[in-house]
């Protein structure tokens, strides 16, 4: 074997190793243990002074954000604040709503902040989620989505709120949605404590629909608070991860063989000054 041909082959295998962290790089910025963060969490200082809450989120360590406003900024505005601070917006989350209606602007303004997601949180209901409502809602995803790939390059991923587990049928509403919506243009966002505060196993969905989830929101349940279907539970109910009532460990391992690109910390109480940091030192612990 001669030397050149030694050469070659080393050459070539380190391009192929830089070509796989360069692919690894683009298809996963952030992971259980390094969490990206939701800009729900920091709402209260976002409504005030966005620069604020990004200065706080830089100085937890965050470097990957899931926008769920644009707190009267205009896309560009936050995405100077955002690129300033070294921070990637890797999803964009919108109303119902504008999803649907201002189809385009939504995608623009995505695009503008350099998101590859749109997340919606929600399907109108008046009451107990239907199989009406529930059909609504997939034929305007299906719709909306196959634009948003199509002329955009965007995906649309949809973020459980826990009504969706509605009985139906053999399973849940949420089962006839995931099963009705197409896989090329639609997907999910799981939200761990709106999957079990309706009484589910955020392993067990896992499991059942790991190739549909592309992001996931990491955060825990008080625990004694009995869950249900109403999508909605006290901010004080959201605590420290690892503290509640949630197998956090459990449910990363599950989610590490699914198709989860993207985690983000959500913490919706008014403690985030001392929940957050706690709650990363948890994850930092995690085998």
């Amino acid at each position: 074997m001669t030397t050149n041909f030694i050469k070659h082959i080393k050459f070539t295998a380190a391009a192929f190793v830089c070509f796989l962290a360069v692919q690894s790089g683009f298809a996963q910025t952030s992971t259980p243990e390094k969490p990206g963060v939701v800009s729900y969490t920091y709402r209260k200082v976002f409504e005030k002074d966005p620069a604020a809450a990004l200065d706080m989120i830089k100085a937890n360590g965050f470097t990957d954000i899931e926008f769920s406003s644009l707190f009267g900024k205009t896309a560009a505005e936050l995405k100077a604040l955002i690129d300033a601070r070294g921070i990637k917006c890797s999803s964009f989350g919108v109303s119902y709503e504008d999803l649907v209606n201002k189809t385009d602007e939504v995608a623009q303004n995505a695009k503008t902040l350099g998101a590859s997601f749109v997340r919606v949180a929600g399907i109108p209901h008046k009451a107990a989620f239907t199989e009406e409502e529930a059909q609504k809602g997939i034929d305007n995803f299906n719709k909306v989505g196959k634009i948003l790939k199509d002329k955009y390059s965007l995906a649309l991923v949809y973020h459980n709120h826990g009504f969706e587990f509605e009985p139906f049928r053999n399973g849940t509403l949420f089962d006839f949605l995931v099963e009705q919506t197409d896989p090329e243009y639609v997907n999910f966002e799981m939200d761990i404590l709106w999957t079990f505060f309706p009484g589910q196993d955020p392993v067990e969905i896992l499991d059942k629909y790991a190739s549909r989830f592309k992001l996931m929101h990491l955060k825990d349940l008080k625990k004694g608070v009995e869950g249900n279907l109403s999508g909605t539970t006290a901010p004080e109910n959201s605590v420290t991860l690892g503290t509640g009532q949630i197998n956090i460990p459990a449910v990363i391992k599950m989610a590490k063989t699914t198709g989860i690109v993207h985690y983000y910390l959500e913490d919706e109480s008014d403690n985030v000054a001392t929940q957050v940091p706690a709650s990363l030192v948890y994850l930092s612990g995690l085998k």
